[in-house]
Formats: C-alpha cells, sequence, structure tokens
C-alpha cells in the first residue's frame, strides 16, 4: 500500500472479523515500526502482544473495575479536566458521530455504556498491543511512543489490517501490569485493537472530519 494512501485512509476501527491474525505478521507489522525515530536512538518501546485467554482475562478484568465503579489510576492524564474551544467541539462532534454510526439515541444510557463497555474487549479484534514506555524516561520518549505506534497502525495497513488505538485500556495500568507480570517502572501509555476490519459494520463506515492545512498552519518567510 502506497505510504500516503494508508495515512489518508487510517481510521480507528470498532468492528473486526472473526479471523485470526498470524504471528508472523504481527512479527512482520513489528519489524517495520522498529525504524520509527527516537531521541539518541533511545528505543523507549515495549510492546505487550496478547491474544486468546490473556486477552479475555484484561477484558473482563478492566470491565469489572469499571462496572464496580473503581476510580481509575492511569499512568498519566491523556485528556485535560477541563475541556476548551475548539477541543470541546471536536469531542462532542466525535462522540455524536460515533453514536449516530451506531443508531444510539442521545438518551439510550444504557446502550451508550454497552457500546463503550467494547473497549475493553478491544472491539472484538483477535489481537490487542499494549505499549509501556520506561518511566525513568522523560517526556521526549513519549514523543517517540507516538512516533512508533503512528509506524504499528500504517504498517498494520500495509498487511490489510486496521487497527484501534485505546486510551480506555490504560486507565487501569495495574491490572493490566499484574496480568502480564510487568514492573510498575513501566507506565502504560495506551492499548491497540488489531484485526480485519468488518467492513460491513455501521460503525466502521463514517469518518471524523480534519481541519485543513490552512486552518492549522503558520508560514514564515
Amino acid at each position: 500500500m502506497d505510504v500516503l494512501e494508508a495515512m489518508r485512509g487510517r481510521k480507528s476501527t470498532r468492528a473486526y472479523l472473526d479471523k485470526p491474525v498470524a504471528r508472523e505478521t504481527v512479527e512482520a507489522i513489528l519489524d517495520a515500526a522498529r525504524w520509527a525515530p527516537s531521541g539518541v536512538n533511545s528505543q523507549p518501546w515495549q510492546v505487550a502482544v496478547v491474544t486468546g485467554t490473556i486477552k479475555a482475562r484484561i477484558g473482563d478484568e478492566l470491565l469489572a473495575a469499571r462496572q464496580a465503579r473503581q476510580p481509575e489510576n492511569p499512568d498519566y492524564a491523556y485528556y485535560p479536566k477541563d475541556w476548551q474551544e475548539p477541543y470541546k467541539s471536536r469531542r462532542k462532534a466525535t462522540g455524536l458521530a460515533l453514536y449516530q454510526a451506531l443508531n444510539i439515541g442521545k438518551d439510550d444510557a444504557f446502550a451508550r455504556i454497552k457500546a463503550w463497555n467494547n473497549n475493553y474487549r478491544f472491539f472484538g479484534a483477535p489481537v490487542g498491543l499494549l505499549f509501556f514506555v520506561d518511566r525513568a524516561l522523560a517526556q521526549g520518549a513519549w514523543v517517540d511512543m507516538g512516533m512508533f505506534i503512528q509506524n504499528v497502525m500504517l504498517a498494520a495497513r500495509g498487511h490489510g489490517l486496521e487497527t484501534c488505538p485505546q486510551a480506555s485500556l490504560a486507565e487501569y495500568p495495574d491490572i493490566v501490569r499484574g496480568i502480564l507480570t510487568i514492573p510498575a517502572t513501566c507506565a502504560l501509555v495506551c492499548g491497540m485493537a488489531l484485526g480485519y476490519a468488518d467492513a460491513s459494520a455501521p460503525v466502521n463506515c463514517y469518518r471524523i472530519e480534519r481541519e485543513p492545512v490552512n486552518a492549522f498552519t503558520s508560514w514564515y518567510e
């Protein structure tokens, strides 16, 4: 796949076919992604690939914590406490588009909760990825992690797969670390669903608008 096509066609996929992904394919994706840039070639990324029983256990325990109203304790704040414009409006528009695609009304609280809980099941994808970074590193390593994670998503498209990066899977990092026996010195950045997209699913048939170049770019001469 052409790299520009991979970039422009990438979207968060929230429904997957019941079709396994070969380990060799996941290895090939990570082998391509590892060429992401990083400051002084520190290569801070650490990846846990979960499938089968372990993936299901992670989903079960995260969902149980959520349903028990256990306070979230992420390793970092992904979102601001107070949303300001224009980000507040973009967030609202994104939520509306998602629920419209799922045909969920704004007053249907039960359906919204059910849809949200799919996050903890990796949206039914056969493979889950969890990304960690050493806490001893500074903020620059998190920038490097972002470039690596984007590489994973683009490489996946090159293999006919789709993804959904998920901050929700990092809401209870101690649960995830405990299941995977990963030390607390590793911060959980996010998770990701990986698999073959279900093209017939309505949730995969909409796109979120992006701002045009001139809206976020200033030119200086």
